[in-house]
């Protein structure tokens, strides 16, 4: 079996350690931040440079996704990012659309098939200057279809179970909610609706793979089975956590062999803002 741990870090040096202690094989993180430089030699985050000058004068963007090796269990193959252009990517080389979105790489176990990781983080965007907004935080949205079509690469027949693509991140969107004062509802659900259509299924976590919020989120129907993976500066804490942010997908076949879990309970949660989740590969 395979441990995969995504989670969103804010930036922040202690889930480092915390990632050491979970004796797990790759990271798939978000908001990374800047990668502490005493990390043992069995911790490996690939190159985080790329081709193209677009990247340069952005450091703090391109270190947000990362796709990281926690154990010697498993080989892992980075793909640069490179930028959209009018030629062939190489084979190490993959087109993104947005900077400090997505970082993706091959993980090949020593006792199972290969398989594509993929590490998303969907930037809040605010509306153009030229029209009047009430949107404080903006939209989320557009990034997200950015990284769905930059993840499109990888898919190549539609019949997916020819794939083996593992997705995962901080989308910054709740499913399923109504409450315009959080998302945009009908543009949200068309990036679940889109990750459907490339044969990307949903995989959470849900409950019973995670503890839920009592009483349910305004908003949100009765029978939800989202589970907070996020607080808010105002919530201070864990166990004031409401919302879910971040989810998973595997494409369609593959998608069987693998088992999601929010580490959510206040007890497990970490030491940043968003809490764990647990992939695991079997």
């Amino acid at each position: 079996m395979t441990t995969v741990v995504c989670w969103n870090i804010c930036k922040r040096s202690a889930p480092w350690n915390e990632l050491l202690a979970m004796d797990a094989d790759v990271a798939l993180l978000q908001e990374a931040g800047k990668v502490p430089p005493d990390l043992p030699s069995s911790i490996d985050t690939g190159s985080i440079t790329t081709t193209g000058d677009r990247w340069n004068d952005l450091v703090d963007f391109k270190s947000w996704p990362l796709v990281v090796k926690l154990s010697d269990r498993v080989k892992v193959e980075w793909f640069k990012r490179v930028l959209p252009l009018y030629r062939s990517t190489g084979p190490d080389e993959m087109v993104v659309s947005d900077v400090g979105t997505i970082a993706a790489a091959r993980v090949i176990p020593r006792e199972q098939e290969p398989f594509i990781v993929v590490s998303m983080y969907s930037r809040w965007l605010r509306p153009h200057s030229s029209t009047s907004t009430k949107w404080v935080a903006g939209y989320s949205d557009a990034s997200t279809h950015r990284i769905i079509s930059d993840l499109s690469a990888f898919i190549g027949d539609l019949d997916s179970s020819t794939h083996r693509i593992l997705a995962a991140g901080d989308l910054n969107t709740v499913l399923g909610s109504t409450d315009t004062k959080l998302v945009l509802p009908d543009r949200d659900r068309m990036v679940f609706e889109r990750m459907d259509a490339l044969g990307l299924e949903f995989m959470g976590p849900q409950h019973p793979d995670g503890r839920q919020t009592i009483p349910t989120p305004s908003g949100l129907p009765e029978n939800t089975r989202n589970v907070p993976t996020f607080y808010a500066p105002k919530a201070k804490t864990p166990e004031n956590a409401v919302h879910q942010l971040d989810y998973v997908f595997a494409s369609r076949g593959f998608h069987s062999s693998l088992r999601v879990r929010a580490l959510n309970d206040p007890d497990e949660w970490g030491s940043s803002d968003h809490c764990r989740i647990l992939i695991e590969v079997s």
